[in-house]
Formats: C-alpha cells, structure tokens, sequence
C-alpha cells in the first residue's frame, strides 16, 4: 500500500488469477495505464500474458518484488530488456 500512499492507483489481488483478470481490465478498460507493475509471486503463472507487452512500449509491465522477497523474475526482465535494447547484457558482473 505505499505505492497508493504516493498517489498511484492501486489494485490488490490475492492469486494470480485475480491478478490476471485485473491486469486485463487495466489494458483494456477506459483508462489508460502506462507503466504496470504487479509482484513478481503473482507474475509467476501469468509470463505468458506478460510477454504479450514486451515489445510495446505501453504499458510497460515492471515485475517487482513482494513482501517475500525477490523470486528474480524482475532482474531477469530487466537483463532481457537492456540485452534487446542496446544488443548485450551490460548488467552482468
């Protein structure tokens, strides 16, 4: 809930299921969301759906980490994304 305390719209889900259905609704409701970002535990069983924006530049859906933790769904997205765009993995150590 810190992301609504700073103003952003927030959706909560409780499964990957009802993330999908809202990750749907986002995309193609009424309004118009640039940047997503949903928990990288829910984004799990949801990568299909995902990678259908991968290559769109709206909306670009940022996986990030849970109360969990990091599962590194996020930081592999990240490295794919920097690999496409400028032709190498420069995040690598």
């Amino acid at each position: 809930m810190g992301f609504k305390a700073v103003g952003l719209d927030v959706f909560p889900a409780v499964d990957d299921k009802e993330a999908l259905e809202i990750l749907n609704k986002l995309i193609d409701g009424p309004d118009e969301y640039a940047i997503i970002y949903i928990e990288e535990t829910l984004a799990v069983n949801m990568q299909k759906e995902i990678d259908k924006y991968k290559e769109s530049p709206v909306p670009a859906i940022i996986l990030i980490p849970g109360r969990e933790g990091s599962v590194g769904l996020g930081q592999s997205a990240l490295k794919a994304a920097v690999e496409r765009a400028i032709g190498t993995n420069i995040l690598d150590n």
